[in-house]
Order: C-alpha cells, then sequence, then structure tokens
C-alpha cells in the first residue's frame, strides 16, 4: 500500500448512524485532493453497532484502519492513538457526527503549505444553543488563549491539521485534547486559524453538555501549570512559601517586639497561632516544591504507561 500524504483520525462513541454517511462525505472531499490517504477511527468503546459497521467499512476500503478500544477511555485517549498509528505526513483530526464539514480540508491543508505547522479550524457561525454552548465556549476559548498566549477563537474545534513531527511531539493524557495547539506551542510551532463550516448533527445525541464548561477550566489550570511551571515547579510552590512564610515571620516579629519592648503578655493573642501557622504552612509549600521537582524528572515518559489499551485492530 501507498505510504499516505494524509492522515485522518477520528475518534468515534455510538456514532453507528453516522458512520455510512460520514464515510461517502470523507470519501469524496479525500479523492478530490488526489493525495494517498488513510483514515484511523478510534472506536472508543461504543455500545452500539458502530464497530460492525466500521468492519464492513475497513473490508471494502482497506484505507480505513479500524481501532476498537476496550471501553470508554475519552477523546484524548482516541486522538492519542490516532496519532501514534499516523503514517501520513499532515495528520488531520475531525469529528465523527458530521457537524464538521470535509470540504473544509482542503482550505486547512492550503493554509498549512503556508509554512505553519497547525491549523485550526474556527466555526464561526455555529449551529448550537447560545446560552448551554456558544457562550461557555466563547468564555473558555478567551480565557485560554488570555492565559497560555496561543491565540484562538475556537479550541473546541476538532477540525485540526497537524504536520506529522507535531503531532508525534505532543504527549496527551486526561482530557488535554483541546489544548493541543496550546501544549504544542512548548516546542515552537506557527498556528493559524480559519473559517469552517459548521453543520447540524447528522444523527444521535452529542457526548457533551454544560457540565464540561467547568472540566475544561480545571483542565486548563492543569495546562497553565504544565506550560509555565512543569519543568520548575519549586517556582510555583517556593515562592507561595516564601511568601506565605514570609507574612507568619513578620508577625512573629511584631508579636516578639510587642512582648519585649513594649512588656505586654501575647500568650492570648489568635496573632500568635495564626504567625506560627504561616510559618509552618511555608515550610510545608517549600518542602511541596521540592518534592515536586524530585517527581518532575519522573515524568510519564519515563513509566512508558499507556493511556489506552486496544481490543483489536483492523488494518
Amino acid at each position: 500500500m501507498t505510504t499516505p500524504a494524509l492522515s485522518l483520525v477520528i475518534p468515534l462513541y455510538n456514532e453507528q448512524d453516522n458512520i455510512e454517511p460520514l464515510y461517502q462525505d470523507l470519501t469524496e472531499a479525500l479523492e478530490a485532493l488526489n493525495k494517498p490517504y488513510e483514515v484511523i477511527i478510534v472506536d472508543d468503546g461504543s455500545k452500539d453497532e458502530s464497530f460492525t459497521r466500521l468492519t464492513a467499512i475497513h473490508e471494502r476500503d482497506a484505507r480505513w484502519q479500524i481501532v476498537q478500544f476496550r471501553r470508554n477511555f475519552g477523546q484524548t485517549a482516541g486522538i492519542a492513538a490516532g496519532f501514534a498509528m499516523a503514517q501520513g505526513d499532515v495528520v488531520i483530526t475531525i469529528d465523527a457526527d458530521l457537524q464538521n464539514d470535509p470540504r473544509d480540508i482542503s482550505a486547512l491543508l492550503e493554509k498549512l503549505e503556508e509554512g505553519y505547522d497547525i491549523v485550526s479550524g474556527w466555526r464561526v457561525y455555529r449551529k448550537e444553543p447560545f446560552f448551554t454552548r456558544r457562550l461557555p465556549s466563547q468564555t473558555a476559548n478567551w480565557l485560554i488563549s488570555r492565559t497560555t498566549g496561543v491565540q484562538l477563537h475556537d479550541y473546541g474545534c476538532s477540525l485540526k491539521a497537524y504536520r506529522r513531527e507535531v503531532a508525534k511531539g505532543v504527549r496527551l493524557y486526561g482530557d488535554l485534547h483541546r489544548f493541543i495547539p496550546a501544549i504544542a506551542s512548548q516546542i515552537g510551532v506557527r498556528v493559524a486559524e480559519i473559517p469552517v463550516n459548521d453543520r447540524p448533527r447528522h444523527s444521535g445525541k452529542s457526548k457533551y453538555g454544560l457540565s464540561r464548561t467547568f472540566r475544561v477550566f480545571l483542565d486548563l489550570i492543569g495546562v497553565i501549570f504544565y506550560l509555565s511551571y512543569f519543568h520548575r515547579p519549586l517556582r510555583v510552590f517556593g515562592g507561595a512559601g516564601v511568601i506565605i512564610g514570609g507574612i507568619g515571620t513578620l508577625v512573629l516579629l511584631y508579636l516578639g517586639y510587642v512582648r519585649v519592648f513594649l512588656g505586654q503578655p501575647i500568650g492570648e493573642r489568635p496573632l500568635v497561632l495564626l504567625g506560627i501557622l504561616l510559618v509552618v504552612l511555608g515550610v510545608q509549600m517549600v518542602s511541596t516544591g521540592l518534592i515536586a521537582e524530585m517527581v518532575m524528572r519522573t515524568y510519564h515518559e519515563s513509566q512508558n504507561k499507556p493511556i489506552y489499551h486496544i481490543r483489536e485492530h483492523l488494518k
């Protein structure tokens, strides 16, 4: 089989009715590009007939690889598995629910040829409720852009194109797939964004609700720490410890002055306990920073521990 120029990575969960329309749309769009390609579908432990229908497609089109997880590991794990198996010079991620338009892939590739390493889709006109989906998304995108320094209007858009070396160079854990452009910025990448079409869901139900917004904010805290302090955790823990311990020391020095020079009793003052508490807490924070420095050196890669387990891989 010819080495593919494009690798499409598609995580999928309970999308049985979207599989055949997805195949038709993708095949039409990709064959128009006149480039050899492969499609890596990662069935994230679907409980419907998704894997059976994907198997039928694989039997008639060998360009479609089907990966089945043993259980539901999440979208990040699906993308990580696809990235690991992709052979193309360009890796493209896209949703399986047909809300992303495969015809936009050509525009992503054109922008990538301008010298960018990542091109992200921007759903300018989203077909979703404003208060439950678009407003929380806009808030999260603004916050992510401000805190990570990678300015994108639509981090949540799955339609993205990556150069092979970028896709292979990121390590994904938890739910970090939406932060890939920010994480990849560590190695110095050029990121662009282009408007893409947003279509109504073809069939089935969305796997995300309003609760996802709160998880995004929690994940963002982790990403900020990862980007800013992962390689120097002592700075955040030690810095906080020095400030807290310093305040406690000043409190105790003040109380010492009151007792020694002014002759006032301080034994019953709550301020004594507060000063001692702040000093102890400061020491603990500095100690935590030192421990984090050591833990950082046994990072995930040294453990070589996978975040997914494959039941079957058809290729």
